[in-house]
């Protein structure tokens, strides 16, 4: 995970008095997402961060499933989810189960009239069309096409677009988001095989403290319910923190592939990975070097995974009629593989400048009414000369 990082004035130890100029206590708060049993950060507040003036009543925003069970192949326009102004209201779950949601976005606006909290899931945010600043207790975190923002669950955030069309494909992980166990020491340092390392990921910027009193609004999800819980003091409140857990950015073009004289299984690709599911990123790479090479992928029974894959831009040879935001879902418990006449037409070449990323779950996604309402209902077939 982040390594240790620091930003602001902190006391010299932890839990001890830390005074204000005028020898009133700051507020300290732990912050974690496992107990007091995993990693965290220790925050520095003007005011205390529970000062609750009052809470509006809940109201669901639970996906709405259309489909729970389903055995075949299924492909999503995703740049057909229309453009909402708001940043909450735009967000579209379109494949869901116990383990993660995965949800599309077009917002138009800055998120400035509120906070939000996600209090039960770590989000990943991939940016694929935007650019703007994070915004949190932390500090800032600016983004553009082909970062991963990576938001740890509880964590108070705005989004600031500099644009207006914006495209966002989010995973929503009801366990923590992690890299891959393989790539790292027992130190938690990233090892000299993994395809990235910290100097890749961006730790928050530039902390700005607002010490100001009155009605602030925290939009916070729980359990499917939307929470407004208003404040008497600005979330932001920050002096100064320290500590592993925090959001970050990384950007997909950093992502270093892994190749090989035959062709790569998925693993390969893999950057993140959750209880039960895994991140992969597709990026620009030299084929296969085998004299007698087939960079198409093989045909894949996936028996114990749904594979779901979102296009982002270059050519997919193993694919025909991709669009740019595509999605595509192949479940597990039947076979998938490159579509026809795509094998013989990657023998030769040299190299893809394809992007995407992949999501591989271990147990079933059901489908949203939102997905049945941008499907391509051919797609099954697609395999047929």
């Amino acid at each position: 995970m982040p390594h240790y990082y620091t930003l602001g004035t902190i006391p010299d130890k932890r839990h001890i008095q830390f005074r204000k100029a005028d020898g009133s206590l700051y507020s300290e708060q732990l912050f974690s997402t496992e107990g007091f049993s995993n990693d965290y950060s220790l925050l520095y507040h003007c005011h205390p961060p529970t000062v609750i003036t009052h809470v509006e009543e809940p109201y669901s925003v639970a996906p709405t499933i259309a489909e729970e069970k389903m055995l075949k192949h299924r492909s999503f326009e995703g740049f057909n989810v229309q453009p909402k102004a708001d940043y909450l209201e735009s967000r579209t779950p379109v494949l869901v189960n116990n383990d993660c949601h995965i949800s599309l976005a077009a917002p138009q606006e800055s998120l400035t009239n509120y906070f939000y909290k996600n209090a039960d899931a770590d989000e990943m945010l991939f940016i694929h069309e935007g650019e703007g600043k994070l915004l949190t207790q932390y500090g800032e975190i600016p983004f553009a096409y082909g970062d991963y923002l990576h938001i740890p669950r509880g964590t108070i955030y705005q989004i600031h677009f500099n644009t207006t069309n914006n495209r966002l494909f989010i995973v929503e992980s009801f366990s923590p988001i992690i890299f891959p166990k393989r790539y790292l020491s027992k130190y938690g340092q990233l090892l000299e095989h993994a395809p990235f390392c910290e100097r890749d990921l961006r730790k928050p910027q530039q902390l700005v403290t607002i010490d100001e009193a009155g009605d602030f609004v925290i939009r916070t999800k729980k359990k499917g319910m939307m929470y407004h819980i208003h404040y008497g003091y600005h979330p932001f409140d920050v002096v100064g923190w320290d500590g592993c857990c925090y959001p970050y950015a990384f950007s997909i073009h950093n992502f270093e592939p892994i190749t090989g004289r035959v062709h790569q299984p998925p693993p390969v690709h893999q950057t993140f990975e959750a209880h039960n599911f895994v991140i992969c990123s597709f990026v620009p790479r030299l084929y296969d070097y085998h004299p007698q090479a087939i960079p198409a992928p093989y045909n894949h029974s996936n028996i114990d995974s749904d594979e779901v894959l979102y296009y982002v831009d270059g050519d997919f040879m193993s694919r025909k009629n991709v669009t740019r935001g595509m999605i595509t879902l192949h479940p597990a418990g039947i076979p998938h593989g490159p579509h026809p006449g795509a094998v013989e037409k990657s023998i030769g070449k040299k190299e893809t400048q394809e992007l995407a990323v992949m999501v591989d779950t271990f147990y079933p996604l059901q489908l949203t009414e939102a997905a049945l309402a941008i499907e391509n209902p051919d797609y099954t077939k697609s395999w047929m000369e």
